[in-house]
């Protein structure tokens, strides 16, 4: 699919520096191909992170993602890079649960012609031998799937 047949475009951040990298990179494409773009952030609900980490959720100082307050901040965070980069019709999305499941689901739901997400986590210890998130939504996800290289 060339550029310019993207409609949908979601993008998933997690606050982070980085994953406001791959939100920059999803905005420059949505603005060539005029697509929506779905500036989305996977958070737990409080009952489901009092029972210790969740194996789809990224931890450690990067990850700022702490419940659904924290959530909304870096989405505004998230869409303002996005239209400061170009992006003509951005939308801003929470999604309660882990974020493989909710990302693959939010790609279903709105059917997303691209997901785009960073490449944290894929290089690490954990990354290479449980799987990071960007590597199990590229298996995962009904669409294409862009992983941008945030490492700065």
């Amino acid at each position: 699919m060339s550029v310019a047949n993207y409609r949908t475009i979601i993008v998933g951040t997690d606050g982070s520096e980085s994953s406001l990298r791959a939100v920059k990179k999803a905005a420059e494409i949505a603005a060539e191909s005029n697509a929506k773009l779905i500036v989305a952030s996977a958070f737990l609900p409080k009952d489901r992170r009092e029972g210790g980490p969740d194996p789809d959720q990224l931890s450690g100082e990067g990850f700022k993602t702490q419940g659904d307050a924290a959530t909304y901040d870096m989405l505004r965070e998230a869409a303002d890079t996005a239209r400061s980069a170009g992006a003509p019709d951005v939308v801003e999305r929470a999604i309660s649960g882990a974020a493989v499941e909710a990302l693959v689901d939010l790609v279903d739901e709105v059917k997303a012609d691209l997901l785009v997400v960073g490449n944290l986590g894929v290089n690490t210890v954990t990354g290479r031998l449980f799987g990071s998130v960007p590597k199990t939504l590229s298996k995962r996800a009904a669409t294409e799937v862009m992983i941008v290289d945030t490492t700065g």
